[in-house]
């Protein structure tokens, strides 16, 4: 049976977070951290719509699809690399920028009141709300 023994006056538990923290970044140095969604996104909620905002630089536009249906947006580019012969690439670090995800927004969407705009890399999609998603005024009628 083994023999655990602590340097006395530590806590077994902050040598065991120690080891933990140890542990993850001996993970993290072997295989690297988890990936951050493609693209990158913001998301703000006004009072009569949705702004998202998606960093994409060098997409063509010819290759990008957006479809919103109820509280979900989704976002799909297929832009193939360069084909070049393997046996003369010496170096290949341009990405493909292909990539699909889909992203669940903070109200259900209008599909008839979206604008999407693309800019020096930048995605900016402006999402109407529903109907009924809408704040409404309510009028207070005073009683005699």
């Amino acid at each position: 049976m083994a023999d655990f023994r602590f340097r006395w006056g530590l806590n077994p538990w902050d040598e065991l977070r120690r080891l933990q923290h140890e542990m993850e970044q001996a993970f993290e140095s072997r295989f690297g951290r988890p990936e951050t969604p493609e693209p990158p996104c913001n998301i703000w909620e006004g009072d009569d719509d949705v702004l998202v905002t998606c960093e994409a630089p060098g997409i063509e536009l010819e290759g990008m699809d957006i479809s919103v249906m109820g509280d979900a947006l989704t976002l799909r580019h297929e832009k193939p690399g360069e084909q070049i012969p393997q046996e003369s690439c010496h170096r290949q670090e341009r990405p493909s920028r292909s990539f699909e995800r889909s992203i669940r927004l903070p109200a259900r969407i209008d599909p008839e009141k979206v604008e999407a705009d693309y800019s020096r890399g930048v995605l900016k999609l402006t999402l109407g709300k529903a109907a009924e998603e809408k704040p409404r005024k309510i009028e207070v009628k005073a009683l005699e």
